[in-house]
């Protein structure tokens, strides 16, 4: 992608409305840095600053409020920067449940897959000020669970983030491998993003 387009990309996502938690900032920049180094994570700082959105991933608080579309500007800068491809944001999804306090907070009360349905959207009125998340089906003897997001539309990258993210919090219940793929997106036409979870 062009120069021209990538910071024509970032102005519409920045008019994106909404808010999201610094973890969700930071945890990205954790994943760098354990990935990159440190070389990485000034590398992440430098570009995000080159599209005119400095951050000092070091003084972020994890748990103020950040725009949403900051997030989706920093998976554009992994994805054209860092070669981020469909699984290494499944693998960033993954990485964020084991290292946000939130997802940490709310892993102590799930000890079944009927208390993750019923407190999944709570969950995720504490990461995001838009969107609603529900679970309407889950299938123990088919081994899968169905999860539904509605009115939210960030990117197409942050779907992928949400294939691995939404298969480590159900894999942490049910305590074997989970995979997660997104089967209805509002950016290929559907109404809401509809993901399926299978262990």
């Amino acid at each position: 992608m062009e120069e021209k387009n990538i910071k024509e990309e970032v102005e519409k996502l920045m008019q994106i409305k909404g808010e999201c938690r610094g973890t969700a900032l930071k945890s990205d920049a954790a994943f760098i840095l354990k990935e990159e180094g440190v070389e990485g994570l000034k590398k992440l700082e430098q570009k995000m600053a080159e599209l005119g959105y400095p951050i000092k991933y070091n003084n972020i608080n994890a748990t103020n409020f950040f725009p949403i579309g900051l997030r989706g500007v920093q998976l554009l800068v992994l994805q054209q920067f860092f070669g981020f491809n469909r699984e290494k944001f499944r693998q960033l999804g993954r990485f964020q449940t084991k290292v946000s306090l939130i997802v940490k907070l709310f892993m102590r009360f799930f000890v079944s897959l009927e208390i993750v349905s019923n407190q999944a959207p709570k969950m995720w009125g504490k990461h995001y000020t838009v969107g609603s998340l529900e679970i309407p089906k889950i299938d123990k003897e088919k081994k899968e669970g169905l999860i539904i997001l509605r009115d939210f539309s960030l990117h197409p990258l942050h779907c992928q983030f949400l294939e691995g993210f939404f298969a480590s919090i159900i894999s942490m219940v049910v305590g074997v491998p989970v995979v997660c793929e997104e089967r209805k997106c509002t950016f290929k036409g559907g109404d809401c993003h509809e993901f399926i979870g299978k262990w």
